[in-house]
């Protein structure tokens, strides 16, 4: 039996099966009688569907609300990467795909050792950056993106605007923003997070 609100996870699976099927919000929202503005809240996890709306969704998608509850359970993904995992620190020069790319990873070039955070083809992509970096490749991603310095300090170069980062300072950069960045001191680790390439945020 299923619960009267089903779990906002069932978000991922709609938006899923909406995109393999290339409708768009407005299509699902005149097959299944639902708001455009509530489809996209459901879709981004910011609303739970009633079991009356979900099976509304179902059908405009041709498929049961059972199959996008099972979908949801399957996208759910729990890891770990422990901290003592040294041998996942490795050059990373990964040039198989734009969405499996990291985004601060150079292609064809020694780059700085990295740590993967996150493994396999996700919504965010998460790294570990060790020692140097090199200032000269500049980046501008289509998503956003947020740098925390654990150690060290970096030099970023936003927009045309320097920054000077210490340990525990962040630095938010939205998508399209133009930047780069180097380690100021020796062992200086840096966390990168970011939404991945292949993911088309909707703005508010």
């Amino acid at each position: 039996m299923m619960d009267d609100k089903e779990s906002a996870r069932v978000g991922v699976a709609i938006r899923r099966r909406r995109r393999a099927l290339s409708l768009t919000l407005a299509a699902v929202s005149g097959r299944s009688g639902l708001s455009v503005p509530f489809l996209s809240q459901i879709e981004n996890e910011r609303a739970r569907p009633s079991r009356t709306s979900l099976e509304r969704v179902a059908d405009a998608l041709g498929t049961t609300a059972v199959e996008l509850l099972s979908a949801a359970d399957a996208a759910r993904t729990v890891e770990v990467v422990r901290a003592e995992s040294e041998s996942q620190l490795q050059p990373d020069t990964d040039t198989d795909s734009d969405t499996d790319s990291d985004p601060e990873s150079g292609a064809g070039r020694p780059v700085p050792s990295t740590r993967r955070l996150v493994h396999g083809h996700h919504q965010l992509h998460a790294l570990e950056f060790i020692g140097d970096h090199d200032a000269g490749r500049e980046f501008q991603h289509r998503n956003d993106e947020l740098m925390y310095v654990v150690e060290g300090a970096v030099e970023v170069e936003a927009e045309g605007r320097a920054y000077r980062l210490a340990r525990g300072d962040s630095m938010f950069l939205s998508g399209g923003v133009r930047h780069r960045w180097r380690a100021a001191v020796p062992e200086t680790r840096v966390l990168v997070v970011a939404v991945g390439e292949h993911v088309k945020a909707e703005r508010e």
